[in-house]
């Protein structure tokens, strides 16, 4: 699963985009819906906890916490946007 990233989450990560292994190799859960990407990214990149929001969007539509993803949906991360 390869996860676009923007602004300050591509800062968090240190790099513009993010691959999260689809098999469970790992040994760890993976994540199947929008809320268990958040709780993974969270505790991966704790720092991204601190943002005032985080939106992700699938398939070039925002989602909720409980769509379902795929590894072979589009997936990124909107961090807060600031302008004026």
């Amino acid at each position: 699963m390869t996860i676009l990233l923007f602004g300050v989450t591509k800062d968090i990560v240190g790099s513009p985009s993010l691959s999260i292994p689809t098999t469970n190799i790992t040994g760890k859960p993976i994540p199947k819906t929008v809320k268990e990407l958040k709780e993974f990214l969270f505790k991966r990149y704790p720092a991204m906890k601190n943002l005032s929001s985080l939106a992700i969007a699938v398939n070039n539509n925002y989602a909720k916490d409980e769509e379902s993803i795929n590894s072979y949906d589009e997936i990124a991360l909107i961090p807060p946007v600031s302008g004026g």
